[in-house]
């Protein structure tokens, strides 16, 4: 595939280095390490250095569309008594920003991200969305660099553990995320939520909370604080929406 609209720049021996363990770590191998390299270039490290709006999210895009694909056909074939629903349910979870957050630091993409240095001051490193970008970007890198059956190969190395902890229920679901993600990709419009009221002493008090969607209310749910309030009608809310979607 053409990559001559990528803009790279010239390698540090110490950057090579790093990317070469990067591989190493997950036994993978790339033709063209600038395509690594690129992956992990953050937009606010790109505007910097190049002073242009080049940087890894063409790749993510490209990522995304690699990572979906591989987690389907996967639960497809491995999964053939489960209807569509369940399928859908466990590649939300694990295709999802918290997911791919914790695969990025497991396999240290969050020590090779190349951010600016704002960025880099704010905490850069440790935020969910940068750290599950690249990693998509990374996915996308290497199906550009070594094509469709490499990159699904190292989709599914990374990602049939998170599948086999969700199908055994082991797995940590934050509802809150997915309800986001999955409202805000269908309607581009963000939860609210919203506490209805508080009852009990205030040594223990319970918490009743609703989520809006847009004209929508759902809950209230209860929990022993507003944060666990807000999981549980936020896990309500996404499984009544998933199970109207299948």
């Amino acid at each position: 595939m053409k990559t001559s609209k990528l803009q790279f720049q010239q390698l540090s021996h110490k950057r090579i280095l790093q990317l070469e363990n990067f591989q190493k770590k997950i036994s993978i191998h790339f033709n063209n390490i600038n395509l690594l390299d690129y992956a992990f270039h953050h937009r606010s490290y790109s505007n910097e250095v190049f002073n242009y709006s080049g940087n890894n999210e063409r790749l993510e895009f490209l990522g995304d569309s690699v990572l979906g694909l591989a987690c389907a056909t996967y639960l497809f074939k491995t999964m053939e008594d489960h209807p569509e629903g369940d399928l859908a349910k466990i590649k939300s979870v694990v295709v999802s920003e918290d997911t791919l957050a914790i695969i990025a630091v497991k396999i240290g993409i969050n020590k090779c991200l190349s951010l600016g240095k704002g960025e880099e001051n704010s905490g850069g490193r440790e935020k969910k969305a940068i750290l599950a970008d690249a990693t998509e970007a990374v996915f996308g890198a290497y199906y550009i660099d070594s094509g469709f059956e490499a990159a699904e190969k190292l989709v599914l190395e990374l990602l049939i553990p998170e599948i086999d902890k969700v199908r055994s229920n082991k797995h940590h679901k934050d509802y809150k995320t997915l309800l986001q993600e999955f409202y805000q990709k269908k309607y581009k419009v963000c939860p609210r939520y919203e506490i209805v009221k508080k009852t009990g002493p205030d040594h223990d008090r319970t918490y009743w909370v609703s989520v809006h969607l847009k004209n929508d209310i759902y809950g209230p749910k209860s929990g022993k604080s507003k944060k666990e309030a807000e999981q549980n009608v936020a896990k309500f809310t996404w499984n009544q929406l998933t199970a109207n979607n299948t």
